[in-house]
């Protein structure tokens, strides 16, 4: 098999921390093993334009057209093999094989495969808003998903250790308390995607839309709101109620927790740059 290729954005990633560069460094390994154990062919070409894993188009034995998915270390991802056999397939891609050890998948490929972004934003509301409503499950206990308090917490503690940067930290701080506020448990806690946004939602055969990509927790369904919302800047500064309250009715939730949803994530979520944001948080708070 010939040398694979890695995109730049996620060498730069890995180079962050020690077991990411260690992932980095065993990936051309464990996909040699892994196109071996499977069967597979592939053209040696990621097709992924971001994030977290490595993503090559493939083909099984039988002809079969699939998705070769790595995913690197990542606390928010670390379920994704999980919640995607949970959901098997409504409404989501399915799961063809799996190495959890090696955070493999071989995955269902969606044609055409273009993302919902190709629609006009008005139009992304309903589509998302709809698949929402179909991943948000009680899970029967026991079950391995972790509640969404714990990435929340794991966001605030990577916030706290920033301070020295933060631009303004009286919003920070409002931010944190109001993430404080809203991430004990409830009673009407469902397993969410909290990452399910235009850009992980495909054309596909076997349904017109399905999405990819979920980094599953257990939580408050108006969390999920958010992230639809973050990819919707222009309009939630131009109209911050008015947006808000479309995507909240859509979903059949409470505004008002979606809003502080994403008051708090716009506020006070760790990040690389804490100026761009302060903006969008302004426009969130009341």
């Amino acid at each position: 098999m010939p040398p694979i290729v890695i995109p730049k954005h996620l060498v730069a990633l890995c180079q962050r921390k020690p077991e990411r560069a260690a992932w980095l460094e065993s990936l051309p390994r464990v996909v040699s093993e892994l196109v071996a154990r499977w069967s597979l062919t592939f053209n040696n070409s990621p097709n992924y334009e971001g994030g977290c894993a490595w993503v090559v188009p493939a083909l099984r034995a039988d002809g079969t057209p699939a998705v070769l998915k790595l995913g690197m270390p990542h606390m928010e991802a670390e379920h994704e093999i999980l919640g995607l056999r949970f959901w098997d397939g409504n409404p989501t891609v399915r799961v063809l094989e799996s190495d959890k050890v090696a955070g493999a998948m071989l995955l269902e490929r969606c044609s055409p495969g273009t993302s919902l972004r190709e629609l006009p934003e008005p139009e992304q509301d309903g589509i998302i808003a709809g698949l929402l409503r179909r991943l948000w499950r009680r899970v029967p206990s026991p079950h391995p998903f972790r509640p969404l308090s714990v990435m929340v917490e794991h966001w605030v503690q990577a916030t706290l250790a920033d301070a020295k940067r933060w631009t303004d930290p009286g919003l920070v701080m409002e931010g944190l308390a109001t993430f404080a506020e809203l991430s004990p448990p409830r009673s009407g806690d469902v397993l969410l995607a909290t990452d399910l946004h235009a850009g992980n939602v495909l054309r596909a055969e076997r349904e017109p839309w399905l999405a990819i990509d979920p980094k599953p927790f257990v939580g408050d369904p108006c969390y999920d709101a958010t992230q639809h919302l973050f990819n919707c800047q222009g309009r939630v500064l131009a109209d911050p109620a008015g947006t808000v309250r479309r995507i909240a009715d859509l979903l059949e939730v409470d505004s008002e927790r979606v809003r502080l949803w994403a008051f708090a994530r716009a506020a006070a979520e760790p990040r690389d740059d804490w100026e761009p944001t302060n903006p969008l948080a302004r426009a969130l708070r009341v």
